[in-house]
């Protein structure tokens, strides 16, 4: 049963819809239903109902211009939080585990850090700060005997990724908390483009016949560009030879093509370039200036694509001092206050983060809907966008909803919670959850099952 009363849900709907500079919302133009929420001191049920909600919005706005409905949008929030989780239930075989053994919080001597290791080379770039072996007795013994600030400065620049547990209020006077609050949630720019809208979606499958060239990883553009995947886009995402991130892959590759290239070696340059110049859309995750090391900054890309829609993602903001910053979900957490906060609410001995990677989830739906919004822009205005997201802009966004830990929870997953027919993934079969968002005529679907890095050729199919 449709219920309106979800303020928050609406309340931040209503600020993502503005960040997209796309027109005002019609009334009853999205109903959110259902009870319960994820347990948190922040309203990340709602964030997960909103930011769903927006991506399906400008899905619907996209579908318009080529001739079909605006159904409204009906966002189901219980399966919008399951779908902030793991969307793909295993039948038969069992997910890779998702945290290498390292990785997690760890008391320093004057309050706690993160330390997050899942990558090869930063689990060894930890380890050679720390002088020990990847043993966790060792790492909480070694970290123990430096100061918070200092063990991840000394992580940071020696090539590995960790955070210092902070406060809500020191984030918000730190240079880079600083830097974030004065960011958009999403910062666009635009110029003038000759180049052809080139819509040729159906009215069941809207992004059919667009191109995606993914350069994203973990966790918030593979979820971005599996949305654009489930409603027909065709997304070959790219990857460096020595790249893996076995936790995660069957969870976020459903519709897509998976490919390897070095860009470091000039035939798979060659091959680079030619997708490049042939693709509809760019998202990508790499750090501020990783591309343009590579000889492909936003000068080139324009240049050999000028009708290239172009979307990128940052962990810790576009601007401040930690902008080109490695980052990760939960190492946001610890720096912005969300751990903090949990911690000193629950009145408990160490960080307490969100119940899910609301950061990495929310982002990405953001990033899908800037996507849209910039294929909506380029047909109507005939103008080229660039769109920048952060996670550290959508914690701010998080963090101005507060949440009730003691609320209705969600009721547990059931059977019916899945979709019907079984997902063929190169894992083996699994279910994967119905769509937390419909539209009449319009259905998430994907029309190939999960699939692993480095599994397809690294080419565009033929319309």
């Amino acid at each position: 049963m449709a219920d309106n009363s979800h303020t928050q849900s609406h309340h931040l709907l209503a600020a993502i819809w503005a960040a997209l500079e796309l027109p005002a919302l019609a009334s009853g133009a999205v109903t959110f239903t259902g009870h319960g929420n994820l347990p948190s001191y922040y309203a990340v049920t709602d964030l997960a109902a909103a930011s769903i909600g927006a991506a399906a919005l400008a899905v619907r706005e996209l579908a318009a211009l080529q001739g079909g409905a605006q159904a409204p949008v009906c966002v189901d929030r219980r399966l919008a939080a399951l779908w902030f989780g793991w969307s793909l239930a295993p039948v038969g075989w069992e997910r890779p585990a998702l945290w290498d053994a390292v990785a997690g919080d760890y008391a320093c001597q004057d309050g706690w850090i993160r330390l997050h290791t899942n990558a090869p080379h930063h689990r060894q770039a930890a380890l050679d700060v720390l002088g020990c072996g990847p043993d966790r007795q060792a790492v909480e013994q070694a970290v123990a005997r430096w100061p918070g600030a200092a063990l991840e400065a000394a992580v940071v620049a020696n090539g590995g990724c960790a955070a210092q547990m902070r406060s809500a209020d020191d984030w918000r006077v730190h240079p880079q908390g600083l830097a974030v609050a004065a960011e958009p949630l999403i910062v666009f720019d635009s110029q003038p483009c000759d180049a052809q809208a080139g819509l040729s979606g159906t009215a069941a499958q809207p992004l059919s016949g667009l191109k995606v060239l993914d350069l994203t990883r973990v966790l918030a553009g593979p979820i971005a560009t599996r949305f654009l995947a489930g409603y027909g886009a065709d997304v070959l995402r790219i990857d460096a030879p020595d790249w893996n991130e076995p936790g995660v892959i069957p969870e976020v590759t459903p519709g897509k093509r998976c490919a390897r290239l070095d860009l470091h070696h000039a035939p798979d340059r060659a091959v680079f370039e030619q997708l490049l110049t042939g693709a509809d859309v760019l998202v990508h995750g790499y750090r501020p200036e990783a591309l343009a090391r590579l000889g492909y900054d936003e000068a080139y890309r324009r240049q050999v694509n000028p009708g290239l829609v172009d979307v990128s993602l940052d962990a810790y903001g576009w601007s401040g001092p930690w902008a080109g910053r490695r980052g990760f979900d939960s190492l946001l957490q610890m720096s912005c206050g969300i751990a903090e906060h949990g911690m000193q609410a629950g009145g408990a001995g160490k960080p307490v983060p969100l119940p899910v990677q609301a950061l990495d989830h929310a982002t990405g739906y953001l990033m899908a809907a800037a996507v849209v919004r910039g294929l909506i822009v380029k047909a109507t205005q005939q103008r080229i966008s660039r769109a920048r997201l952060s996670l550290a802009r959508t914690a701010a966004l998080l963090m101005t909803a507060p949440g009730d830990i003691g609320a209705q929870p969600l009721a547990p997953v059931a059977a019916d919670d899945y979709a019907p027919e079984l997902e063929h993934t190169d894992w083996g079969p699994a279910r994967r959850l119905r769509p937390p968002a419909v539209m009449d005529g319009m259905a998430m679907a994907w029309q190939r099952g999960a699939s692993d890095l480095g599994s397809a050729p690294a080419w565009w199919r033929a319309p």
